[in-house]
């Protein structure tokens, strides 16, 4: 198979996603409209005159070289993974060398290995283990391995930390299985913290709408983000996200607010694609923590993923860690608690085009500390 790459019209790519089971929510193109502060660009691989692959890449200029750009495709591109990837990668790596990249960085969609809960909640228990990595995987993707070898032999550098954030998107996911299975499934399948708080929250009469409030998801956002020590995205960001991916599909964001007797106790928003629905973003009050809003959105997420025939409910990023002592640990347990699955994906990869720009560039972001996710 001779692969030629090209630029595609943005219909033409988001027609190439509607075709597919699943594509992620970074690698459709409203997801350039969202990333202004990247320049993003449409890529299509043709079998002669037929479309078989789609990408989006943001082009992040060079400081003081902005000729020249780390051409990026998050959580993509969305190819064919399970056979010989030089075929897809060549024509790719050439596109965008003769285009003024010096590098490119790609995430592929691609598992290696999964945990179930239970594993989880065993290795969290036992003192000897400190890291998912300890504990057997339930699941080794053979896919995932030969993607690998393959990346590390064509000379791409894996971007990976330990933590498994950094360099842009978490290589570690949590996700929950929804094929084949009931609401009362999956219930029965959340630990028994998770039911009483379920639970807790319909007894104590919080309500979760669907709405259209980003201030009021946002407010609740900030005080948060104070709370727990991280730096919120101002409301614009909010706004262009969701006027992007409405204007490409109306279902596509969904805002849930969580109220407790007029009282915004817990916001979230979902992004679904095909069959895959994400956990984007999160927000809840200090006070009423009882009521067990953050719950209750979730659960209304849930049950609509699966009332829109999806197969996986994304929770999105965690930490590898195990280890009780370690503050991240809190994130697995909260997600684990729904019964799903962490599963690990490849990472991200990088092709140095122009290596002593690439050695600059990346002096300059390590300096700074900042990924480009």
């Amino acid at each position: 198979m001779t692969l030629t790459v090209g630029s595609i019209s943005a219909a033409e790519h988001l027609r190439f996603v509607q075709a597919q089971r699943s594509v992620s929510f970074l690698q459709t193109p409203a997801w350039g409209s969202v990333k202004t502060e990247w320049r993003s660009e449409s890529l299509g691989w043709y079998d002669g005159r037929r479309l078989v692959g789609a990408g989006l890449v943001l082009h992040r200029p060079v400081p003081r070289l902005e000729r020249y750009t780390l051409a990026y495709l998050p959580e993509g591109p969305v190819i064919d993974w399970t056979g010989e990837i030089d075929a897809w990668l060549e024509p790719l790596a050439a596109y965008l060398k003769a285009g003024g990249a010096f590098a490119i960085r790609l995430g592929p969609p691609v598992r290696t290995d999964t945990w179930c809960a239970a594993q989880i909640k065993e290795g969290i228990a036992d003192p000897g283990v400190e890291r998912l990595t300890d504990l057997p995987s339930q699941q080794a993707d053979p896919v995932g391995a030969r993607v690998t070898s393959q990346l590390r032999d064509a000379g791409w550098l894996p971007q990976s930390p330990e933590d498994g954030f950094g360099a842009g998107h978490p290589q570690y996911n949590f996700e929950l299985p929804l094929v084949g299975r009931t609401e009362d499934d999956l219930l029965k399948g959340m630990n028994q913290l998770w039911r009483r708080n379920v639970k807790r929250a319909v007894k104590e009469g919080v309500e979760v709408t669907v709405g259209e409030d980003l201030k009021a998801f946002h407010d609740l956002y900030v005080h948060t983000a104070e709370r727990d020590h991280f730096r919120p995205r101002p409301l614009r960001y909010f706004e262009t996200m969701v006027a992007a991916l409405r204007a490409e599909d109306p279902e596509r964001i969904r805002l849930y607010l969580a109220r407790h007797q007029g009282d915004l106790v817990a916001a979230t928003m979902l992004i679904r694609v095909g069959a895959q629905a994400w956990y984007s973003y999160g927000a809840s009050s200090t006070s009423k923590r009882e009521v067990r809003g953050s719950n209750a959105c979730q659960w209304a997420m849930i049950r609509d993923s699966l009332a829109a025939g999806c197969d996986v409910y994304n929770l999105r990023g965690i930490t590898p860690t195990l280890n009780a002592a370690d503050s991240h640990v809190g994130l697995i347990q909260f997600k684990v608690g729904t019964g799903g699955q962490a599963v690990r994906y490849l990472g991200e990869w990088d092709l140095p085009l122009r290596p002593m720009i690439y050695r600059g560039f990346d002096l300059y972001m390590r300096r700074r500390k900042v990924g480009v996710g």
